[in-house]
């Protein structure tokens, strides 16, 4: 009678909430990140091993979120240097990333890359062959040296399947991504990314027609000048995709003082869009060591030290992104620099947060 009256009040409760399922899934995906924050995030070898462990913690993340889930990677180098911009010095980050990732989500990728490969173990093959021939066949061994400069890929062939769409915050650097990602540029080589993914921007005029089977979406640098833009592409992409699993914003650049200004409609942004995104992957360079951060894993801080394994030394793991300023001070205290303080008093306080706000 007990367990009759169990299954009917489960079933009571599940018709009455239908979001019921998403709901539990994204309580596992709590409690899974709660479990997993006190682990260290290990540092990267390369920028090749950054990109997949970006890649391997936002299809995590995309998995227990179930369907449309929202999440940020921020990945700089650059050490203070603006030589170049944000979006040129993480160029070949995300090429890498975008690929693990839809080979790692998209259904019929990896097939798909499996025949490539086999298409360039051939090619060889019969390039060794004709070595040795009688007689040369100067257009087949042309052919066979743009298949395997091509990584196998048929460049006439149409992807039919899911894609991975990428805003860039101008239609500029879409264009030439569409030239030199896809290998289709004045001199043709290997594609950097896969046929699935698509390019877009946030600025100028809207070309995209057909949002409907778009399965991953990227924002690439999106910058606080196209931040209304952003939200309207997403909406839509969130209201037409029939199939949407995942959105990332990379490297974003949305609150300015000069555009949004930390007011209330600088808050506003934060709240409705920047606030509720996940840091799935978090690497970013210091002048002493690193900070980083892989999904469900904390944010670790680490310091170079010669005598330690890899070069680097845990120093600091937290729950949270520090600021700026925190992670100095958790350099100075770990160097003797600086004494450890509980809190602060007022006018300490104060002056951090005007030196966080001053770097956002």
């Amino acid at each position: 009678m007990a367990i009759s009256f169990f299954f009917f009040a489960l079933s009571f409760y599940l018709s009455l909430i239908p979001q019921a399922e998403s709901f539990v899934i994204h309580q596992c995906a709590k409690s899974f990140s709660r479990l997993s924050a006190g682990r260290p995030t290990e540092l990267p070898d390369s920028l090749e091993d950054a990109a997949v462990r970006a890649a391997e913690a936002s299809a995590l993340f995309a998995e227990q979120m179930g369907s449309m889930g929202r999440c940020r990677v921020d990945f700089d180098t650059s050490v203070g240097d603006e030589t170049y911009t944000m979006l040129k010095s993480s160029t070949e980050f995300m090429q890498n990333y975008v690929s693990a990732l839809c080979y790692s989500m998209i259904p019929g990728l990896q097939e798909q890359r499996q025949a490539e490969m086999m298409r360039v173990v051939e090619a060889r093959a019969e390039l060794k062959a004709m070595e040795n021939a009688e007689e040369a066949n100067a257009e087949r061994e042309e052919q066979l040296v743009q298949i395997i400069a091509a990584n196998g890929r048929d460049k006439n062939a149409k992807w039919e399947g899911p894609k991975a769409r990428i805003y860039f915050p101008d239609e500029g650097n879409a264009a030439l991504a569409r030239r030199d990602w896809l290998g289709s540029g004045p001199k043709p080589g290997a594609a950097k990314v896969p046929p699935c993914v698509e390019f877009s921007s946030c600025g100028g005029v809207q070309r995209v027609n057909d949002v409907s089977n778009d399965m991953l979406v990227f924002f690439f640098c999106p910058k606080a000048s196209e931040s209304d833009s952003v939200e309207k592409i997403l909406q839509r992409s969130e209201a037409e995709s029939s199939c949407l699993k995942l959105t990332v914003f990379v490297n974003p650049s949305l609150v300015d003082m000069g555009v949004t200004g930390f007011g209330m409609a600088g808050r506003m942004l934060r709240e409705r869009l920047i606030d509720p995104l996940q840091t799935t992957y978090y690497l970013r360079t210091l002048a002493w060591g690193a900070l980083t951060r892989q999904y469900p894993e904390a944010f670790s801080v680490w310091q170079e030290d010669e005598g330690a394994d890899g070069g680097y030394r845990l120093i600091k793991t937290m729950d949270r992104l520090p600021s700026n300023p925190e992670v100095e001070d958790i350099y100075d205290i770990e160097n003797g620099a600086k004494s450890e303080r509980s809190s602060g008093g007022f006018l300490d306080q104060l002056g951090d947060f005007v030196q966080g706000m001053t770097r956002l």
